[in-house]
């Protein structure tokens, strides 16, 4: 499946070749374990080897990364491929993560002989297995299939499929054994990622599997945790039904969150108080939700002295505040999300994905919500990946990086 290799303007990485068929994988012996990275697995880059309007680009994750160019230039389609791969490691079919796959296709690729256009994106999950490489290669034309796949560790090919035979919905997978046979082949099914359903498939009888099966978990465990977030105040201005007290993307539901939260964690309410007091106008000594006696709750700030401002009456930077600081101080157990539950909490880390960061927030408003992002990233527990036009106020803050998208 040809791919134009046109270079982009950020950082080169190589082609991925998954579409070819698989070489032997490598029957290197593993890594020591002395050699373990940090304990908690997180992508720590992303690349679009050929997606949309990015070729050849890679982008390297912090704890706190901003992305930057003018309108064009690309962040939103990268935070795009951010969430379609951890939707692809949580197991969901590749037509539900890609409903419009020709938008993905690179500008300007041409079909081959056989009308075939597709896309290559990929990252790279650091933990305790060091540096793990996924690159994955998607035909979108003339029907929506994985075509290869390649996960690799420390020089080691522990992974890969090749689409052999176009008439079957499957894909060739070779996987590292090391064991009397250095390779073990199966097909796989061309519509999910083969690393996802490599626990259903490898045994980890021998060294060589054990190490697939820690790479593939490792992979797996960084991409799940991910919380794509998009306040919109016009929803959170809204009384809502008390329910379950999940934060839903949009913060639509955030008086049902906090109903919640204030009740349960007293201490991390508290802080949730103290950097909404630094962010908004006016005295702030308490954030709550307040029953209407109908079933729904209002979201209000408590200003003191039997004041109080319902969220009605906040502008669209402060609700926006509000909302982006509540995700940043709570976790996966309060946020919508889909965590590996087999991972205990201690051992995860949950990734903040969000377009436009600093939009309505004033100057006070984004310094404030940047520093608290990176006093939360320090901690390991929680990574926010955002974007911004003008990234000049982002620039210079301890803890968070400024990468420049150039188109």
């Amino acid at each position: 499946m040809p791919v134009p290799s046109i270079p982009g303007t950020s950082r080169h990485v190589p082609e991925s070749t998954a579409s070819e068929p698989p070489p032997e994988p490598s029957t290197r012996a593993p890594r020591p374990a002395t050699a373990a990275g940090p304990a908690r697995p997180h992508i720590s880059e992303l690349r679009l080897s050929a997606f949309a309007g990015h070729r050849r680009v890679g982008v390297p994750l912090g704890p706190v990364t901003v992305l930057a160019g003018p309108s064009g230039c690309g962040k939103t389609t990268a935070l795009r491929a951010y969430e379609a791969l951890a939707r692809l490691g949580s197991g969901a079919p590749l037509a539900e993560v890609f409903p419009d796959p020709v938008s993905c296709v690179p500008d300007g690729a041409r079909p081959d002989a056989q009308r075939r256009r597709g896309f290559r994106i990929g990252c790279t999950a650091d933990g305790p297995e060091g540096p793990v490489r996924l690159d994955v290669a998607v035909q979108a034309e003339p029907d929506l299939r994985i075509v290869g796949e390649r996960l690799t560790a420390d020089g080691v090919t522990l992974l890969e499929t090749a689409l052999r035979d176009p008439g079957r919905r499957a894909v060739q997978a070779a996987w590292h054994t090391a064991g009397s046979a250095p390779v073990t082949r199966a097909p796989l099914p061309d519509d999910h990622l083969g690393t996802a359903l490599l626990p259903l498939r490898v045994a980890g009888k021998t060294d060589g599997q054990r190490r697939v099966l820690a790479a593939a978990e490792q992979m797996v465990v960084a991409l799940r945790s991910v919380f794509p977030c998009d306040p919109r105040p016009d929803w959170m201005r809204v009384p809502v039904p008390i329910g379950p007290g999940r934060l839903l993307g949009g913060c639509d539901n955030l008086a049902d969150v906090l109903w919640r939260t204030r009740q349960e964690c007293a201490r991390r309410h508290q802080q949730f108080v103290t950097a909404v007091r630094a962010g908004c106008l006016g005295p702030v000594t308490d954030v709550l939700a307040e029953p209407l006696g109908d079933g729904t709750v209002r979201g209000v700030l408590d200003r003191g002295d039997g004041n109080r401002t319902d969220f009605g009456r906040l502008g669209d930077g402060e609700l926006r505040y509000l909302a982006l600081t509540l995700v940043l101080l709570t976790g996966p157990g309060v946020l919508e999300v889909d965590p590996p539950g087999e991972v205990p909490p201690a051992m995860r880390t949950l990734t903040v994905l969000t377009d436009g960061l600093e939009r309505a927030l004033d100057p006070r408003q984004r310094t404030e919500l940047l520093a608290l992002a990176a006093r939360m990233g320090e901690r390991g527990h929680i990574r926010l990946l955002g974007t911004a036009g003008d990234p000049a106020w982002a620039r210079g803050t301890p803890g968070a990086a400024v990468v420049d998208l150039n188109p």
